[in-house]
C-alpha cells in the first residue's frame, strides 16, 4: 500500500491503526480534561501525564502515534495539549521505535504540510533511536525526507 511517499504493507498500517485505537479513547479524554485544567501544571500531574505513566513502551509508541496523527490532522484547532503530549513522548528514550513506525510518522508529517510547524517533532526524535542507515538519506529515489541527524 502506498501511504504518501513511503511504501508500507497494508497489514502493517492496519496494525498501527489497531494499536492506536486501543489508546484513542483514553488519550482523547485525557486531552479534553487537560484543556479544561490549569495549563501550568507539571506534566506528571495532568491527565495526559497520568496516562503516559500507566503505559509500557509499546503503549507509549501507540499513544505517540495517535497524538501525532491527531495533531497533524487538526493542527488548526487548539492542539496545545496534544503537542505537549507529543513533545513529552518525543523526549523519552528507549521506546523501541520500529523503522515502519518512523516511516509512517514521517509520512503523516509530510502529508500535514508546512501549516503544521511541529510535524517532525516525534518522527525525528524516534528516528534518532533507529540504527544508522535504517532510513534512507535524502536523495534516495524511494523516499525523500530531510537528513536525519542524531542529537
Amino acid at each position: 500500500m502506498w501511504s504518501g511517499r513511503i511504501r508500507l504493507d497494508r497489514t502493517v498500517v492496519q496494525g498501527f491503526y489497531d494499536r492506536m485505537r486501543v489508546v484513542a479513547a483514553a488519550a482523547y479524554g485525557a486531552i479534553e480534561r487537560d484543556r479544561a485544567d490549569d495549563p501550568g501544571r507539571a506534566f506528571a500531574e495532568t491527565a495526559c501525564g497520568r496516562l503516559v505513566g500507566s503505559l509500557d513502551a509499546a503503549g507509549l509508541r501507540a499513544l505517540g502515534m495517535w497524538a501525532h496523527h491527531w495533531c497533524m490532522r487538526f493542527y488548526d484547532d487548539d492542539t496545545r495539549v496534544g503537542l505537549r503530549l507529543v513533545r513529552e513522548i518525543a523526549g523519552r528514550r528507549g521506546l523501541g521505535w520500529t523503522v515502519d513506525e518512523v516511516r509512517w510518522l514521517l509520512d503523516q508529517s509530510y502529508l500535514a504540510g508546512p501549516a503544521a510547524p511541529h510535524r517532525f517533532t516525534l518522527p525525528l526524535a524516534a528516528a534518532v533511536e533507529l540504527p544508522p542507515g535504517a532510513l534512507p538519506e535524502r536523495g534516495d529515489e524511494a523516499m525523500e525526507w530531510p537528513r536525519l541527524l542524531a542529537g
